[in-house]
Order: C-alpha cells, then sequence, then structure tokens
C-alpha cells in the first residue's frame, strides 16, 4: 500500500537564527545556481540536487565548490542541513520534499532566501512586468554601478559587463527582477510578493503563464497584491501607456510617476532615432526638456526600458549627466539582441523573445535598426504558454518586421494535448494570407539546411527562443562557414 505524501509543517517555512549548511533542491537552474553561488560568497556550506546536471550550470557550480548530487534521492539530506530552499521546479512527492517534512527540517522558497540574505536592511528596487524585466533590472543595476552605487542585484540574464547574473555588493541598494511566476509548490503566490519593494517598475502587462494563470484578470490581482505592498514612502515607476499598468496602480499607497510616449506622461521620449549602434532620444520629465539619451541598444522598447531606470537614478538623487553616461555604458545581457556570429557579411542574433507582444518589439527594434537589411526572424514556440494554442492568433501580428519568417514545429518533449497545441503551419499559412513570407519546419536541421541555401551578405537573421532551441546559433554559424 502507498504511503500517504506528507506535508511541509508551515510552521517550519522559517530560517534559524544560525546558519551554516544550505542544501537547494533544484539547484541547476539559473537563479537557483546564481543563488547557490551568492551563499557560498557569503560564507555558507552549500549543496544540491537537480535532475538536470549538465554543463554549463554543472561547471559553474563545480568551479565555486559547491556539491551537486545528480538526481533525488532522501540520502542527499544526511548529514540534515541547517536549511534547505526548495526550488519550484520541486513538487510535493519530490523524495527530497517528502524527506524534508520527515525530517521537520527549516525551509525556505527561493523568493525567501533571496530576501532573507539579501534585501533586508537594503533599499529594495524590484522591475515587474510582462515584458522587459531583465533587460530594465540590467540596465539598472549596470548603470548604478557605474555611478558607484555599488549594488546587489539577482536577474534573469547574464549581464556583458560583469558576465554574471548576480552580485552582492556593499552598496546600500538591492536589484531584484520580479517574476510573477508562482513561488514554489507549498506557495503558489507571485515571486516578486516576497522582495519587499521599496521602488519598483511596472514595465508592461499582459497575460502570460497559461500554465499558471486562467486569465488576464488573475495576473493583476497579483500585480495589485505587489502594488499594495509599496511604503508610503515609496515610488512606483509605471508605463501607463499600457492600459492594464495604469489600471493596478491606480490605487497605489505611493507616488506613482508615469513614462511613456503619450504627452501626459512624467517621464516623456521624444524624437527617438535608431541606428545599428543604437538609440538616441530626448527625455522631458514633467513637461520640460530633461536630457538626451544615447544606448546601445535598439528599439523603442529599449528607450522605454532605459527611461524607467533614469527615473529610478534620479528618485535615488544622481545627477542627469550621470544618469546618461551609465546607461550609455551599459553592455547589454546575453540573449537580447545578442549578436551571436557574423559569417560571410550574415549576422546571427539570438533574442529570448517568446510572447507575441516580446517577438513583435524585437522585431520592430531590429528592423529599426537595420532597416535596408532583410531581416529573417526564426521562431521556436517553447515555453509552457507559447506551445499552447491561445496565442496562436496574437502571433500573426507578431512577425511584421521580418522580411521572412520561419517557424519550428512545437518539440514533443513537453507533451501538450492536442487541441490545445500551437500550430506552426497555421501560423506560416495565417503570415502568407497577410501578404508576408513564412515558412514551417518539422524540426531544427530543416531550418539551418534552409539558411544555409538562402543567407546572403547583408541578412540579419534573428533566433528567437526561450531555449537552447538545438544549438541552432552554434550550428548555424559553423554551416555557414562552411558553405563559404
Amino acid at each position: 500500500m502507498t504511503e500517504p505524501l506528507l506535508d511541509l509543517d508551515p510552521a517550519l517555512n522559517i530560517c534559524p537564527d544560525r546558519v551554516g549548511s544550505i542544501h537547494i533542491l533544484g539547484i541547476c537552474g539559473t537563479a537557483m545556481a546564481a543563488l547557490a553561488g551568492m551563499l557560498k560568497q557569503s560564507g555558507h556550506q552549500v549543496s544540491g540536487s537537480d535532475v538536470n546536471v549538465y554543463p554549463p550550470m554543472s561547471d559553474f557550480l563545480e568551479q565555486i565548490k559547491v556539491k551537486v548530487y545528480s538526481g533525488y534521492s532522501p540520502e542527499n539530506l544526511h548529514p540534515p542541513a541547517d536549511l534547505v530552499i526548495v526550488g519550484n521546479v520541486i513538487s510535493k512527492p519530490n523524495p527530497e520534499a517528502q524527506e524534508l517534512a520527515r525530517l521537520r527540517l527549516p525551509y525556505l522558497s527561493m523568493p525567501q532566501a533571496i530576501s532573507k540574505f539579501y534585501i533586508s536592511g537594503k533599499t529594495s528596487l524590484v522591475v515587474t512586468g510582462t515584458h522587459g524585466k531583465t533587460t530594465t533590472s540590467s540596465m539598472l543595476a549596470s548603470s548604478l554601478f557605474w555611478a558607484g552605487g555599488d549594488p546587489g542585484f539577482m536577474i534573469g540574464g547574464i549581464l556583458h559587463q560583469f558576465d554574471s547574473n548576480y552580485r552582492i555588493g556593499k552598496g546600500p541598494c538591492f536589484i531584484s527582477e520580479g517574476d510573477e511566476y508562482d513561488t514554489s509548490f507549498f506557495d503558489k503566490e507571485s515571486k516578486f510578493l516576497h522582495y519587499k519593494p521599496d521602488t519598483a517598475i511596472i514595465t508592461s502587462l499582459e497575460f502570460d503563464h497559461a500554465d499558471i494563470f486562467d486569465d488576464l484578470e488573475q495576473i493583476k490581482r497579483s500585480f495589485r497584491k505587489f502594488v499594495g505592498l509599496l511604503p508610503v514612502t515609496g515610488l512606483i515607476i509605471a508605463h501607463t501607456d499600457d492600459a492594464n499598468v495604469a489600471e493596478v496602480v491606480a490605487d497605489a499607497p505611493c507616488p506613482v510617476q508615469s513614462y511613456g510616449f503619450a504627452p501626459g506622461s512624467d517621464w516623456r521620449i521624444v524624437d527617438p532615432d535608431f541606428s545599428p549602434e543604437g538609440s538616441i532620444f530626448g527625455l522631458h520629465y514633467l513637461g520640460q526638456p530633461f536630457f538626451s539619451l544615447s544606448i546601445n541598444q535598439s528599439g523603442l522598447y529599449n528607450c522605454l526600458n532605459a527611461t524607467a531606470v533614469a527615473a529610478v537614478m534620479y528618485h535615488l538623487g544622481y545627477d542627469p549627466l550621470v544618469i546618461g553616461a551609465g546607461l550609455a555604458d551599459f553592455r547589454g545581457v546575453k540573449r537580447r539582441q545578442e549578436i551571436r556570429g557574423q559569417v560571410n557579411g550574415i549576422t546571427i542574433i539570438d533574442d529570448f523573445a517568446h510572447h507575441p507582444t516580446a517577438v513583435r518589439e524585437t522585431l520592430r527594434g531590429l528592423k529599426s535598426a537595420h532597416p535596408h537589411n532583410r531581416l529573417i526572424a526564426v521562431f521556436e514556440p517553447r515555453t509552457n504558454t507559447s506551445r499552447r494554442a491561445i496565442f496562436q492568433q496574437q502571433y500573426t501580428s507578431s512577425f511584421g518586421a521580418a522580411d521572412l519568417s520561419l517557424i519550428r514545429a512545437v518539440a514533443n518533449d513537453k507533451p501538450v494535448a492536442e487541441d490545445d497545441l500551437f500550430n506552426s503551419a497555421r501560423l506560416a499559412d495565417d503570415l502568407k494570407k497577410k501578404g508576408l513570407s513564412a515558412l514551417a519546419f518539422d524540426d531544427t536541421d530543416q531550418i539551418i539546411a534552409h539558411l544555409a541555401r538562402i543567407a546572403q551578405p547583408g541578412d540579419i537573421i534573428a533566433i528567437l527562443s526561450n531555449g537552447g532551441f538545438d544549438n541552432i546559433h552554434e550550428r548555424l554559424i559553423e554551416t555557414l562557414k562552411e558553405s563559404n
């Protein structure tokens, strides 16, 4: 007879006064490995376990001397650690989660651990929103560091400036990328509700994460809870051109400063200009010219990201010239308009875009920077949401800036019900009906072979996926070199 599953005791969801050893369940995720690095740097003895123990995370954890167990087993919790951190990939039946309950050890979720060890006692700067969180929080971290603020941060992408997605920092501020995804199997609230915000940026608000949210209203409820956490002395920088953002900040307990393109915005972008080198635009504050900004990233959405950062920096007391210089020095984030290679005059760009809006704005940004080059979009539906039919129709408005779109079929490694499955061939057909050039492919090999046949000098190939996409970037570069 199967033993009933044990529940974790909520009374043990605490951090002990003294913590020497820490064990992390699900340690090979990007954020969890970063947390392991921070804890190790703080002097803790750290171990962890995961089922997906492979490079680059396995190499990183070995380098920082963190013991990693391949696979989950009750024995991995022996001898017992002082504290166990449970990643949101862990489910209740997990053998280590069950052993954790049996041993009655103290435990925290990842957001709770970040809050306890690195946000407490700091000014908490939290960047939230459906889109742009990683780039905006990275811009803020880089600019604040350039200005001498020495911030700590935990971000969902690797900053080129630091070759890392985390930093402890000795300054007064800690920057968190505030994800609305759920926290853990024992806490289904959004992660960002743990980050004790003093100042917040809200970039956008749309439906996403169809695997955990039923509709947009559920997401709005989470954002309203987050807004309610701000102290009366706090500040929200909100992109109120987005009606959903304007709605959730309407009853904020603290001041709200708007930013965007609308004439009534507190921070208003004017006269943006784009080139392959980046973007230049004017910024008005409360109706008066503030200063001009020059950034190395192209596209209107990157102008928005930089504006939000400028607003936070100004609130923190930095001079406009310092703010502008810090933003101009920002070197970008891996997998955000990242040039992976240039072969025979062909440029291969990697971007994380997967939501219909992110795809649309990324392609528009690239086209605005390279108006005379052929732009080829290569899209893989990989996330739990993009693999589903919910955005099937919306994607037909996402590829208008591309001269050619190549759509990969949904991989079958994460089964989705047939009637709920995104259809790549249908998307290609719908794009053709709109007068756009598009093709669907069953696998990555076919896409690489097709690109090798048609790619020409001057082409910009934008590869859009939040996954590894079968290492298409390196494989395509090598194929193009061989075809020279």
